[in-house]
Parts: C-alpha cells; structure tokens; sequence
C-alpha cells in the first residue's frame, strides 16, 4: 500500500450519479407502483369511511381506525401479526425473485424516483444535468437549482404534513396549519418527516441502499442458486467490444456486448452489473430495459441481462418454484388468511357483568 502524497486525502468525495432515464416493460412496471403507492399514501387519510378517516392512529384516544374498523389497545396482537406476515413476505419474494421490494416498492426508491423526475423537468436529462453541475454559477444556473429546490421543499413538507395525517384527524391537521396553532408535536413531526424526505430522496438517494441499508447486507442469507437475480450473460457477452451493426460477431471474435455501458448509465446506484451480481443492485431492472432497446437495434436476441438464476446461466437444472417458496407461500398464506378471517369476526366490546354474590347492606 502506497503513503499517502502530502496534501492527498485518504477520503475520496463519492461522485454523483446522474441516472439516464429509461423506458421499457420494467420502467413501466415501476411507475405504476409508484404511482400506486404515493396514491395510497398521499389519499388515504383524505378518505371518509363510515364518518371516520380511513386510516387513522388516534394515540391519545387509543384508537386506530383502519379501513372501518376500530381496533383498541387489547387488539395489539394484530399489529404483532402484521409485522410476523410483512418479514415473512421480504423472505418469500427474495427468495423468488431478489430485491424485488427495493427495486419497486421501498418507499426511498420510490420518493427518489419523484425527485429525480422533478430534478430532470427542471435541469433537463442526464447530459444537461451534468452539464449544469460542471457550468460556473449564473443567473439561469441559480434560477434552475433554486427552483428545483422550491419544489422539493414544497413536495417534502406536503410528504411530512400527510404522515402526521395519519396520527392527527387530517382535517384538523390542515385547519391547525391555516391557522398557525399546530401543536408542538405535530409541528416537530412534520419538520423532521418533511426533512427526512428531502434528505434522502433528494441528497443521499443511492447512498441509503448502499450505506445505511441493513437489507443489502443480509439479502445473501436469503438467495440460493435458484432464486431470479438480475444477471449479466458473460458467456453470451465476452468478450466485449464496439462494432458497427453489419458487423458478425462471431467472425470479429467478439461477444454479444457492444460495450456501450449504457446499462451502469441508467443504473441508480452507478454499478456495472457486468461484473456480476453485487450488494449495490436493487433489481429496479432498468440495465434489462436499456439493454433489450440496444440488442433490438443490433438485431441480436434480448436477455443479454435479464432476470434468471445461477444454476439457469450456468446450464444446470433448477428450480424457481421449490420447497422453500412453498413453505413460505403456505405460512403466508394461513398468516394472512386467519389474520383477515379475526379481523372480520372479532367482537369489537365485549363486556362481562358479574352479580354479586350477596349485598352488605341495603338502605
């Protein structure tokens, strides 16, 4: 290991990645989740159901109206149920399919995404935004980047006021904020939700998958060779080089891969999936996607990248549908069945009067 030079640092500035934007059956997919997702998040506690709010966690009251449904102290045993069926439904769908969650419904890939989206309205795609960034400051400089700024504060104090919708009456909530008299809880909640949004989403991005994430460190406990995992065909692929579309590959002795790297271009934590599979990756997809337009415009067959298992690329016989999936897809199965099944039928008071068995006195 060499010393380091005087005036060189030991800590390298993370660079910044400027994901290109992508279209496709996978790009699609995503957007209809997060399109699904901050609706449910964003509209729900706008919703009346039953003269109540569809979803609302009254701490003081010691009520939680869900969906209709009034659930008290003593019915904590659902939240233990609802807990025990999300961590078993992370093992059944990494087990199937890998970071299916973080790729499609994580709430920081999914508010990420809003912001990059906000970010490329405004800056422009991928090659403007860096641009941008290189350019000395001016007048329109400071203009874009001020008005991308206002948006996101905008979009993450209206994320902050939501949140503490579902624990304050929304209502009330909203006529507190017109009014300036939001309690100070309600006023820290906001902020420091409000603030998380913008952090995350909006500064952080890939650094929370690749950093802070638990989840991508233990993910590798949870996959086996049969499990679909985002792959790179190395056979079909190397070795790699450019070459024009009338060229055969075979006769320049070159593989399927044209080396455009547009696939660590639309990635959004700037990894190569070419050197195969790494904690980084959070299966959003978008190398398949930009690599079957480029395999289209070769005129070469698609899934040079795409969704397969160790055992598949390496020819051997496996199995996607195996003993470990249906185990986890029978107890979650059961688990959300009985618990939809109580939920239902459960006796919202009951109340048990017992005479006593002889008066003390009588007046």
């Amino acid at each position: 290991m060499t010393e380091p030079q005087a005036g060189e640092s030991l800590y390298r500035k993370e660079p910044k990645i400027y994901p290109r934007q992508v279209s496709g059956r996978f790009a699609r997919l995503r957007v209809i989740a997060i399109w699904v997702l901050l609706g449910l998040f964003y509209l729900l506690p706008w919703i009346q159901i039953g003269g109540k709010q569809s979803v609302l966690f009254d701490l003081p009251a010691r009520k939680f109206y869900l969906f209709g449904l009034t659930f008290w102290p003593q019915d904590f045993v659902y939240l233990a149920l609802l807990l025990i069926i999300a961590g078993l439904s992370l093992f059944f769908f990494t087990a199937l399919a890998g970071r299916l969650w973080c790729g499609f419904a994580c709430p920081q890939t999914v508010w990420t995404e809003v912001f990059i989206w906000i970010e490329r309205l405004i800056e422009g795609d991928r090659a403007k935004r860096m641009k941008l960034d290189a350019a000395p400051w001016t007048t329109g400089k400071l203009l874009r980047k001020a008005a991308k700024q206002a948006v996101w504060i905008l979009l993450a104090a209206w994320t902050g006021f939501t949140f503490v919708g579902f624990f304050t009456p929304v209502h009330e909530l909203g006529r507190h904020v017109l009014t300036l008299t939001l309690g100070p809880w309600e006023t820290f909640w906001t902020i420091f939700y409000g603030f998380a949004t913008y952090g995350n989403a909006g500064f952080l991005r890939e650094q929370v998958c690749k950093y802070m994430c638990p989840y991508a460190r233990f993910q590798s406990a949870m996959f086996d060779k049969d499990t679909l995992i985002i792959s790179y065909d190395s056979e079909r692929g190397e070795p790699r080089g450019g070459r024009r579309k009338d060229v055969d590959p075979q006769e320049a002795g070159l593989g399927d891969c044209i080396n455009c790297t547009l696939c660590v271009q639309v990635c959004p934590t700037g990894i190569d999936i070419r050197d195969g599979l790494q904690y980084e990756c959070i299966a959003c997809a978008a190398c398949i996607d930009v690599c079957d337009q480029v395999m289209d415009k070769m005129e070469y067959p698609r899934g040079l990248i795409r969704y397969t298992t160790e055992h598949a690329l390496k020819h051997r016989v496996g199995h996607v549908i195996r003993p470990r999936i249906i185990v986890y897809g029978l107890l979650l199965l059961a688990l959300v069945a009985g618990t939809v099944w109580s939920m239902t039928t459960r006796v919202p008071l009951r109340a048990d009067l017992i005479r006593d068995r002889n008066a003390l006195y009588r007046e």
